[in-house]
């Protein structure tokens, strides 16, 4: 599998599009925060270790969302090609950005435990407020990550490879946990989209090595000579 490009592809992409999403829903049940106090001064203090496993692995889910995105692109070089283009890439820059705000939980944690909580918030909030924090990882690179995942499902849907379900689904459980305070709701509104994108990923593992390179655009001129280097 590791020598033949095609299968190599197929199936990382349909394992990231069950990993990705999966290792989400699980650190928002991890997270200390989901079911404590929602300053994450004071519930990352409560459980430590805890706190750590959830914060790397919100990372790790983020950094292979972005590449479970890439795989999804390959579905969509026949039709919706256009579409992916400008979609596929704010969607990776969006996840991309999202994982390097996990910096700020040891941080976070770090200040909770050497001052008091209104303080450590404080502290932390006049942080992320600056500006080059705001716009370089923040705004508006967070909602191409949240949003753009079901916009992306959308074009993944015209292009003929998903059911109108999947992007449905996809912008209930990313959509619906902006409209809720981050907690219980939202293990149930990340648990969602595991279906929808696990749904895509088993799809691609059951592809055969043909139909993934039918994918493949067919060349619409001949081959030409290449004279060789010198």
């Amino acid at each position: 599998m590791f020598k033949d490009s095609a299968d190599f592809r197929r199936v990382a992409s349909g394992v990231l599009l069950i990993v990705a999403p999966l290792l989400q829903a699980i650190a928002v049940i991890l997270d200390p925060g989901t079911w404590g106090d929602e300053r994450e001064a004071v519930s990352f203090g409560d459980d430590p270790a805890l706190a750590q496993v959830q914060s790397v692995m919100y990372h790790w889910a983020y950094l292979l969302m972005a590449l479970a995105a890439l795989g999804l692109l390959h579905v969509m070089r026949r039709r919706a090609t256009v579409f992916g283009h400008i979609a596929g890439p704010l969607v990776i820059l969006g996840y991309i950005n999202a994982s390097g705000l996990l910096m700020a939980d040891p941080v976070e944690w770090w200040l909770g435990k050497h001052y008091a909580p209104e303080e450590a918030t404080r502290i932390m909030d006049e942080m992320v407020n600056l500006p080059g924090v705001v716009f370089g990882f923040q705004m508006p690179w967070i909602f191409f990550a949240i949003f753009g995942m079901p916009v992306l499902a959308v074009g993944v849907w015209r292009a003929g490879f998903a059911h109108w379900w999947v992007p449905l689904v996809l912008a209930i459980g990313y959509g619906g946990s902006m409209a809720v305070p981050y907690g219980p709701a939202t293990v149930v509104l990340w648990g969602i989209p595991v279906v929808a994108l696990g749904w895509l990923g088993v799809r691609m593992l059951r592809m055969s090595r043909e139909e993934w390179i039918s994918h493949y655009p067919a060349a619409r001129t001949a081959p030409q000579a290449v004279t060789p280097a010198v």
